[in-house]
């Protein structure tokens, strides 16, 4: 209750409300500052809005029409889908071809006798191993096992473990995850099965070997699959190779899924019949990823060109707080979107980068070795209508025809790379405008982490802060005044009202 004031006693004024309507008057530069204030982090928040555009069609560019894998989708037609099928995987150039399966690649395999424990008992794969077969201590068993490119792993992997610790299903889960094969333990007839994981035929010797006494004395397993396929009774198989005819030429290979040229076969059935194969760009898929790239250029550079032709109502500042009580909700919608329009008007940096891009799309670009060097030659070109204001437009027959006749033609156009800008392709050149002038934003509005003396706007907004710190100081020291004079009036006509009581009371009597 200390601050509280009560004037007008004497003189009969509303004091109260008299200094309040003397401090609207006082703060009009502080409603000013504050408005600037309000626009200046429009301003901000706008500029920075455009980088993000800008920054996801950058990444759009780097994903789509900038990669190579975009142009080498192909559409693959095999005469006999249940015998081979195929995929491009890395090929630019279209194939085709004749394949005949002789036979499958076969993985290795071997198994042992039935298992039984210590004491002549049914083995039980979820007891420990100490329990089941009398082994102490740390033990170590070792596999080694052909690999995936068909030759032998060079060295055996050691897995070592704790006889008292360990029981064969949790061995097994290691031998599975750590080694070349895969083991299992057949609980209806007692028996361990292996299976190397990867197909095909070691030329020098067994496909799977293991050593440890666990497995030769008490799992009742070979040294190696060839023991076990030559044993007596029989126990095993050795991996074979697949033997094709691809294109009239017969060879082998350790994988029933292998690469030629950047395509992928995968064989399915050794019926040894003639399977054709042919492939052709896959228009479709293509076509989409340019017509996604046109679309969002097109949606950029329309807001671009929106924000700096963008109308500036300079009637309509931002409201301050004490105008917005007194307005609809409706009434500060309608307000805020005049005031805020034009932040970017005439930007020297966006229109800057919005002419480089311009620029960067027409340009022919100099060395290829397709001859195809613009765009409007394979049915891109830019808009005739000056309202579109530099738009894009697809001639989508052109366009589809010119895919179909040289995807790597497209390609080039668009992510050739070069020492110059004229030799780079367009996908290229447009990376580099939105580069440079994300970073000229960068330097005025920063970014969402940044801190405001970083960017030259957040510098203006930190000494907006500091202005109206010391304004608000002012505006204290000016209201305390308004108070001291009026209280000393107060006090004027307080003694001038006794004079004139006494002086009353004379005369009376």
């Amino acid at each position: 209750m200390a601050d509280m004031r009560i004037g007008g006693l004497a003189s009969g004024m509303d004091t109260d409300q008299i200094i309040k309507d003397l401090m609207k008057a006082e703060r009009i530069p502080l409603d000013k500052l504050v408005q600037k204030k309000q626009y200046l982090e429009w301003q901000r928040d706008d500029y920075r809005d455009m980088n993000k555009m800008m920054f996801d069609f950058s990444n759009l560019i780097f994903d789509g029409v900038m990669k190579q894998g975009t142009y080498t989708q192909k559409t693959v037609s095999v005469s006999n889908p249940n015998e081979v099928s195929v995929k491009n995987i890395s090929s630019t150039t279209d194939f085709t071809g004749t394949l005949k399966v002789e036979k499958l690649a076969t993985a290795a395999t071997m198994y042992g006798t039935p298992i039984t424990q210590l004491d002549g008992g049914a083995f039980d794969s979820k007891k420990k191993l100490s329990d089941s077969f009398g082994l102490t201590g740390e033990q170590s068993i070792k596999v080694k096992a052909i690999k995936a490119d068909g030759t032998m792993a060079a060295d055996f992997t050691e897995i070592k473990f704790n006889a008292g610790d360990e029981t064969l299903d949790s061995l097994i889960s290691k031998i599975n995850a750590q080694t070349g094969v895969t083991m299992f333990y057949d609980q209806q007839t007692k028996q361990m099965s292996v299976i190397s994981k990867n197909t095909g035929s070691n030329e020098s010797g067994a496909e799977i070997e293991l050593q440890g006494e666990l497995f030769t004395n008490h799992l009742n397993l070979d040294g190696d699959n060839d023991i076990a396929a030559n044993a007596t009774v029989s126990r095993g198989s050795i991996g074979e190779n697949a033997v094709i005819t691809y294109n009239g030429m017969k060879t082998q290979r350790s994988s029933n899924t292998f690469n030629i040229n950047g395509f992928e076969l995968t064989l399915k059935n050794a019926s040894n019949t003639n399977v054709t194969f042919a492939s052709k760009p896959d228009t479709d898929k293509i076509l989409e990823k340019l017509v996604k790239f046109v679309d969002e250029y097109n949606k950029l550079i329309e807001k671009v060109n929106g924000e700096v032709n963008e109308k500036k109502y300079r009637d309509f500042q931002p409201l301050t707080a004490e105008q917005k009580e007194s307005m609809e909700e409706k009434e500060i919608e309608l307000w805020e979107e005049k005031s805020r329009s034009g932040t970017l008007r005439n930007d020297s940096v966006l229109t800057s980068g919005l002419n480089k891009m311009r620029t960067d799309m027409y340009t022919p670009i100099s060395g290829g070795t397709s001859g195809v060097d613009q765009l409007a030659q394979i049915g891109i070109k830019t808009s005739s209508n000056y309202l579109d204001r530099g738009k894009l437009i697809i001639d989508e027959s052109k366009l589809k025809e010119a895919i179909s006749k040289d995807p790597n033609a497209i390609y080039e156009i668009f992510a050739k790379d070069g020492a110059t800008s004229n030799e780079q392709g367009i996908a290229r050149r447009l990376r580099d405008t939105l580069k440079d002038t994300m970073d000229s934003i960068e330097q005025k509005a920063g970014k969402a982490s940044s801190t405001n003396n970083t960017f030259t706007l957040g510098r203006l907004l930190n000494n907006m802060d500091s202005q109206m710190d010391r304004f608000e100081d002012r505006l204290i020291q000016v209201e305390d005044r308004y108070w001291r004079q009026f209280t000393a009036m107060e006090k004027a006509i307080q003694r001038s009202n006794q004079q004139s009581m006494f002086l009353m009371n004379q005369f009376g009597g």
